[in-house]
């Protein structure tokens, strides 16, 4: 997102004549920390706002040439970055709020009188920020999730969907060994909203057993597999299921996980999850 789209633009009439005035649309940045925007997504959202904020504040901190914003709208603009970025799962803390406690901080902090100083602060604090925001960028969309053929775009099970929505935000923001390793926590979230979701112990629970808790996902859904996909002839169809749920769980402990790993797991759970949703259908469908 381009710096210039946080900003609206307006033709203003004074004393006879036309002028360009840009103010910044503190609206846009309201939205924004309501909910991620419909058409961009958040990663995209923050590097624009990191470039605006990282470029306003130093022209503040030095000799304020084309300074843009005012101290009510750049506190506006980093409570959105703040916002966004613990969104994305980014750890992102600077000690001030605005422009009148940056002040504050350059003062304390061998700033005063040094506009060099000042730029140093301000390059220290977000150029890992937006470093860590251009790899997301770098990524694209080139490995994301896949779609399911099924046209509807949300299961109709909450829970599952709810999960399923997170597991690809933090997929596509993923950029690190700990962000893949956390993918396959999201992928064992899923499964355990499967899990909560189609065991039914009417049905799955046999004489004698104690039911397992919703946490022991291939114990419950190899025990769904088993009573919705009988016979000889479905024996794949029920390794699949088993085999995803090994999956996912190796793809959680795996100490070195990478892209591609993660995205298969987050793939093959969102598959085992359009499976599972589509013998549900056909189960409580009238036979014909």
């Amino acid at each position: 997102m381009r710096v210039e789209e946080f900003f609206k633009n307006e033709i203003k009439i004074e004393d006879g004549w036309n002028y360009r005035d840009t103010d910044l649309d503190v609206d846009l940045l309201h939205t924004i920390r309501r909910s991620p925007l419909a058409d961009r997504g958040d990663a995209e959202v923050a590097l624009g706002l990191t470039q605006l904020v990282r470029r306003e504040f130093t022209a503040y901190g030095t000799d304020a040439e084309g300074l843009r914003i005012n101290d009510a709208e750049s506190r506006e603009a980093m409570r959105t970055l703040e916002t966004v970025t613990r969104r994305l799962g980014i750890r992102f803390e600077v000690p001030f709020r605005d422009f009148p406690t940056f002040r504050s901080y350059w003062g304390q902090h061998d700033g005063y009188g040094s506009w060099q100083a000042r730029r140093d602060m301000i390059h220290e604090l977000f150029e890992p920020l937006q470093i860590r925001l251009e790899q997301i960028e770098d990524t694209g969309f080139a490995g994301e999730l896949v779609d399911p053929i099924t046209p509807a775009k949300r299961l109709g099970w909450p829970v599952v969907d709810i999960e399923i929505a997170e597991l690809r935000r933090h997929f596509h923001s993923a950029a690190t060994v700990q962000d893949y390793r956390n993918v396959g926590n999201d992928c064992v979230a899923v499964l355990e909203a499967l899990s909560a979701t189609v065991y039914d112990p009417a049905l799955h629970l046999r004489d004698g057993e104690t039911e397992p808790p919703v946490a022991q996902t291939k114990q419950r859904l190899d025990r769904y597999a088993d009573t919705a996909l009988p016979g000889a002839g479905n024996a794949e169809l029920r390794a699949l299921v088993k085999k995803t749920v090994e999956f996912a769980q190796a793809v959680k402990h795996n100490p070195d996980g990478t892209r591609v790993r993660a995205g298969i797991a987050a793939d093959a759970v969102i598959q085992l999850a359009n499976v599972l949703r589509r013998l549900s259908g056909a189960a409580s469908a009238p036979a014909s």
